[in-house]
């Protein structure tokens, strides 16, 4: 009966492991890293532009690059919560902000300055070489 009960008693605790990694990331640590945003119905157009956030300590700071890769604009503040980060930053003299709403663990939607539809998708590490 003991070798029954410590059975259970390790898969329970295997059981809590899995459940413990399955748990998505959220905030700073979800939205580090590169991220490929197309913003739809800019005056010139659709464009793309990619958003390298960096964490460090309990904020975040990060640059705007362009579609080449070029940096364009740096970052000025991240506000996080869970599932949102709202980036300001400068473009073209004017101050802007893009909120990104998590959408699932590789996926953003939202929008910039909250007028122009905003969907990305985070840059593999492999595919940024």
């Amino acid at each position: 009966m003991k070798k029954v009960n410590g059975l259970f008693a390790v898969l329970f605790f295997f059981g809590l492991t899995l459940g413990a990694n399955a748990q998505s990331k959220t905030g700073a640590d979800y939205f580090a890293g590169k991220w490929n945003i197309l913003l739809k119905g800019l005056p010139d157009g659709d464009t793309k532009m990619f958003f390298v956030l960096d964490k460090k300590d309990t904020t975040m700071t990060g640059v705007v690059q362009d579609s080449t890769g070029k940096e364009i604009a740096k970052i000025d503040k991240v506000e996080l919560n869970d599932s949102t980060a709202t980036v300001y930053f400068t473009a073209q003299s004017y101050d802007v902000n893009l909120v990104m709403k998590k959408k699932d663990d590789d996926h953003v939607t939202g929008s910039l300055m909250g007028m122009f539809e905003a969907e990305g998708d985070r840059v593999k590490k492999d595919a940024a070489k």
